[in-house]
């Protein structure tokens, strides 16, 4: 499939930013704090970890073209400044666009409604670039994240994957 190409999405307070390698830099902050990865796992990465990631993820696609793939960086309008990241990983399931959505924000930054505002212009978006469902696999116990999809109008359902539970718009 030929996707379209991802683009810059801006809301009220933040601005999300197609993902570059040029954006290690200013997140390898952002990322530094162990908190973020409770429910998600990993570590904070190092730069070259993430030029190496940021190398692969901005290609857009999967090799086999199956996946599209989206990933910004979430930046406040105002300052400017870098806060987190937003990701989507579209695929044709049953008929239809599904994307599997994912957001990070700062422990910084948190408790704001940043993610949600997020969260809610890449669903927009991503629903005017064709897509039809919307899932999130998240941790029974992150309670912020669930109140996130909540709010995008996803509902947990009983498929637990990893230790995470599926969420989906319908």
């Amino acid at each position: 499939m030929n996707w379209p190409a991802i683009e810059r999405v801006e809301s009220k307070r933040v601005v999300l930013d197609p993902l570059t390698v040029q954006h290690a830099p200013e997140m390898l902050p952002v990322l530094a704090d162990p908190s973020i990865y409770e429910f998600i796992g990993g570590t904070p990465p190092t730069l070259e970890q993430l030029h190496r990631l940021y190398g692969v993820q901005s290609l857009g696609h999967s090799d086999d073209n199956a996946q599209w793939w989206l990933n910004w960086v979430v930046c406040l309008r105002r300052p400017r400044r870098a806060v987190g990241y937003m990701q989507a990983t579209v695929e044709r399931r049953a008929g239809v666009l599904e994307a599997n959505i994912a957001w990070v924000i700062s422990p910084a930054f948190q408790g704001r409604g940043l993610a949600t505002e997020a969260t809610a212009s890449m669903i927009v978006w991503l629903t005017a670039s064709g897509v039809d469902r919307y899932v999130a696999y998240i941790h029974p116990d992150h309670a912020a994240s669930a109140a996130i999809a909540r709010k995008q109008g996803l509902r947990p359902t009983s498929v637990v994957e990893d230790g995470e539970v599926r969420w989906q718009n319908e």
